[in-house]
Parts: structure tokens; C-alpha cells; sequence
């Protein structure tokens, strides 16, 4: 099952750079009323929703999430957010 494997995926990660940005994960951050959190493509045109959840949430100079120091995430949900 995708879902498993994507999350086999983030389990395994120690970093969330560790996950590809390209196809088959696309890994991403979301934007407006979704800044802040990230998602990964699973069976079209469903995503899985997370967030970071270190304390605090590491940045970049520019205030941008650090993938390099994200250690941590949160599981939101399972959604099609683009039928909304």
C-alpha cells in the first residue's frame, strides 16, 4: 500500500531533507491557508498531510522551513485539498 511505504518513507528519514523533493514522493511545502504545512503524493489526487514538529521550528536565514534540521513531524490527514 503507497500510504505504508510513504510513511515507511518518513519513519526512516532522519532528516526530512532525507525525502526527495522529485516523483514519486514530491515532497512540498504547502501555501495560504496550508503554509506551514507540507505534503507528499500518494494514489492522484489524494496527499499526505504533515507538519514540523520541532520546538521550535527550525528556519532559514530568509524564514523558510530548514528540511536540513527537521527532525520531526506531525501527521495532519489524508487528503484531496485541491477538490475543496
Amino acid at each position: 500500500m503507497l500510504l505504508r511505504r510513504r510513511l515507511d518513507d518518513l519513519r526512516a528519514a532522519d532528516i526530512l531533507s532525507d525525502i526527495s523533493h522529485l516523483p514519486p514522493t514530491r515532497c512540498h511545502e504547502l501555501k495560504g491557508d496550508r503554509d506551514g504545512q507540507l505534503a507528499i503524493d500518494l494514489k492522484h489526487p489524494y496527499r499526505l498531510i504533515f507538519k514540523p514538529a520541532n520546538n521550535p521550528i527550525p528556519q532559514k536565514k530568509d524564514g523558510g522551513l530548514d528540511w536540513t534540521k527537521t527532525t520531526a513531524i506531525l501527521i495532519i490527514e489524508v487528503e484531496d485539498y485541491h477538490g475543496k
